[in-house]
């Protein structure tokens, strides 16, 4: 009879992210929300680049299935803001631009440059061109004289000399960059898009959001809140933070803590016309004041007064400060 070595079985080490896929993913009656210590704990492995692929896959497509609560997107943007770093530099509003613009030229740029003339600094961030067919902030910079930092410092200089300073987000958090950029890997947009719309790095008075998601709004108010953030979230047009004159707006705010909401009623008697085609030259003869347009100027300008009511002043004070600023703005660019 012939004496065979015996056969030892080890059982594997579980990967320390495990835990937080099966937390989502246990199906129907077992799975729950990440608790806000959960989330950042998460989000602090994938950042410190401690996650399989395969992991990291599923994990964004897990949350982006159920939706994020606020409290895994108050954690999340913690343990971002724990690795950042970034110098103290004093910032009025945190202007995200994600989204991109189909119907409409993104005429939130006129705005948050008639801004900066007046005094209100301004830190935009966005994550470049994900989706086909859509004209992105990061495209047009040149055309409208708008810095591209590549670094703080370049941010720094560039709000000390004009107001206005815009970052894509890969110089910054290149971790999330990498995530975003697998919308066309996944076929969905991550939540990642998301949390890139509350970070507010920079600590800026007021955090501007866009969120176009049909009652997710709320939900990015209450993360907002959680941080101890000031912040205005509005269902903007095409997923920008720009104000649609021929639509209804609901302002979902919050400040020291405490939530507010303001209905804003569309300011266009009848809709507009879209546009046959985007043409940035558009946006520079508006600026200059060689064409009058009315849907461009209502939404600018409306979009000014949004970000005013966000740095303090009510609604009719915004609309008449915008006013006054776009009527005495530089023409030059």
């Amino acid at each position: 009879m012939t004496d065979y070595p015996a056969l030892t079985l080890e059982t594997p080490a579980e990967h320390p992210f495990a835990q937080f896929v099966r937390i989502l993913g246990k199906g129907k009656r077992g799975a729950r929300n990440l608790t806000r210590e959960e989330a950042r704990e998460a989000m602090g492995l994938l950042l410190d680049d401690k996650v399989e692929d395969t992991q990291l896959g599923a994990f964004l497509m897990l949350l982006r299935h159920k939706e994020e609560s606020a409290e895994e997107m108050a954690g999340f943007a913690e343990a971002v803001r724990e690795r950042l770093n970034p110098p103290a530099l004093a910032v009025d509003l945190d202007w995200p631009t994600y989204a991109g613009k189909k119907r409409h030229l993104p005429w939130y740029l006129l705005a948050a440059k008639c801004l900066a003339q007046n005094g209100v600094r301004i830190f935009m961030h966005g994550g470049g061109a994900h989706t086909a067919g859509r004209l992105y902030s990061e495209q047009l910079l040149q055309t409208l004289n708008i810095p591209l930092c590549r670094d703080w410092q370049q941010v720094g200089v560039a709000l000390d000399q004009g107001g206005l300073a815009f970052m894509p987000l890969v110089d910054w958090a290149p971790q999330l960059q990498r995530m975003i950029d697998l919308r066309n890997t996944l076929g969905l947009r991550s939540p990642i898009h998301s949390l890139a719309r509350i970070l507010n790095p920079l600590g800026a008075r007021c955090g501007l959001q866009s969120i176009f998601h049909p009652g997710y709004q709320a939900v990015h108010r209450e993360a907002s809140g959680l941080l101890g953030d000031t912040a205005i979230v509005i269902k903007g047009d095409g997923g920008e933070i720009e104000i649609n004159p021929d639509a209804d707006s609901h302002l979902y705010g919050t400040t020291g803590g405490e939530s507010w909401d303001e209905e804003w009623p569309q300011l266009s008697t009848q809709r507009h016309v879209k546009p046959a085609s985007l043409d940035p030259d558009h946006l520079k003869a508006v600026w200059r004041g060689d064409v009058v347009d009315s849907y461009p100027q209502m939404a600018l300008i409306s979009t000014m007064a949004l970000a005013l009511r966000g740095l303090g002043q009510t609604r009719e004070q915004a609309f008449e400060t915008a006013r006054q600023y776009w009527d005495a703005r530089d023409r030059s660019i």
